[in-house]
């Protein structure tokens, strides 16, 4: 009888032993499943995807980094993004350029550097482009500071017929060209 239960106890203790050890590498299957998952779903979170562009125009490089929101059937100027109050020219963090040698923007000098990109739009006539100093911000226009600008230009936007559903920024003659819903702004670059 001690025989018989020694050996059942035995036997409950290694059924146990062993269906644990089948728990714990299951618990830890979904666990990096869970990860993973997460990982994926913060990315899909971002409405506005990140885009970055290199390019060159004439000698010059330059690059932009800007999160591009969609159109999604809003009324985009003047209400999404109103007139006449600065726009952060994108999604979320600040636009930013790059630029490693000086260039002249609308025919005005801008020295070498890194600097935010934010537009004004108007109802009717140019819109203002701002380069500024604080090119890192997080939360784009919420943190511009006007004090930081380094360079202002005027902008004539023209409307076109077809509509760009993502915001574009994209680096071609004659310089940078924005696009968004049906506007096209392009600022010249030497």
């Amino acid at each position: 009888m001690k025989k018989s239960f020694t050996l059942s106890t035995l036997m409950l203790l290694f059924s146990l032993l062993f269906s644990c050890q089948n728990k714990s590498s299951e618990t830890a299957e979904s666990e990096s499943t869970v990860e993973t998952e997460t990982t994926a779903s913060e990315e899909e979170q971002r409405p506005s995807p990140l885009e970055v562009k290199d390019g060159s125009i004439g000698s010059k490089t330059i690059k932009v980094q800007y999160g591009s929101p969609a159109v999604k059937g809003r009324a985009i100027w003047g209400d999404l993004v109103p007139y006449n109050v600065v726009w952060r020219t994108g999604a979320n963090e600040a636009t930013f350029i790059d630029i490693p040698q000086d260039i002249t923007v609308e025919g005005q000098n801008l020295a070498a550097g890194k600097y935010s990109l934010f537009t004004i739009p108007k109802e009717n006539g140019t819109w203002t482009v701002i380069f500024n100093s604080d090119w890192n911000l997080e939360h784009g226009h919420f943190q511009y500071d006007e004090k930081n600008d380094v360079l202002r230009v005027e902008v004539s936007p023209t409307w076109e017929e077809t509509s760009s559903e993502r915001l574009s920024i994209d680096i071609e003659s004659p310089g940078l060209v924005i696009r968004w819903e049906k506007l096209k702004l392009p600022i010249s670059i030497q």
